[in-house]
């Protein structure tokens, strides 16, 4: 957080750098704690809510903010390792600008004030960030004021019964605060690749 209280993308980003970078092409066809996805599903989603959050925070309204990301096509284009990456840093700049969270904006079709767009950008890089490490057996950890605002924005999601996310899984109080989070959102932390 920063002296206005806006969360810094930063922590969350470079994680996802990380595991996207130690992402093997071997890899690409294992499953994920996203059941409908494999790995190469996962990037290619990750790829486009990438650019679809960075207009957000620009308020660059359009093709890029209106599309529901369960009606986009999931196809991974090649330059993936590399382009992810930059696509990364170029989200994390965007929403360090704090016009990013002031206003209203749009998401996946969805029309959002700039502060909530922010939050679900955050969620979104640390929940697919964790997706991606547990399918490819990667380590994941990002910083505590980051894992504390996934949480509280996972736990608001799961009190509204939101569809975001599936239905809670049940994670010991004595868990850390991201596990707990990827059980609020509904993953369940111990998931690991069949075999």
């Amino acid at each position: 957080m920063d002296q206005q209280g806006i969360p810094d993308l930063g922590s969350a980003g470079a994680t996802l750098s990380g595991v996207v970078r130690a992402t093997p092409e071997a890899a690409l066809d294992a499953p994920t704690p996203c059941a409908e996805w494999s790995v190469r599903d996962l990037l290619a989603h990750i790829d486009g809510l990438l650019l679809a959050f960075r207009a957000a925070a620009d308020k660059d309204l359009g093709p890029l903010t209106d599309t529901d990301p369960a009606a986009a096509a999931l196809t991974l284009a090649d330059g993936w390792l590399e382009r992810i990456p930059a696509r990364v840093e170029e989200l994390v700049a965007a929403w360090r600008s704090p016009e990013a969270w002031s206003g209203a904006t749009r998401a996946g079709g969805v029309d959002l004030p700039g502060e909530v767009a922010g939050l679900v950008a955050l969620d979104e890089m640390v929940l697919h960030g964790w997706d991606l490490a547990r399918a490819i057996g990667a380590p994941f950890a990002v910083d505590g004021a980051t894992a504390e605002a996934v949480h509280a924005f996972a736990a608001a999601t799961a009190a509204e019964e939101s569809p975001i996310f599936a239905a809670p899984v049940a994670v010991p109080d004595t868990a850390d605060i991201l596990t707990r989070a990827v059980g609020l959102a509904g993953r369940d932390p111990d998931w690991s690749p069949p075999g």
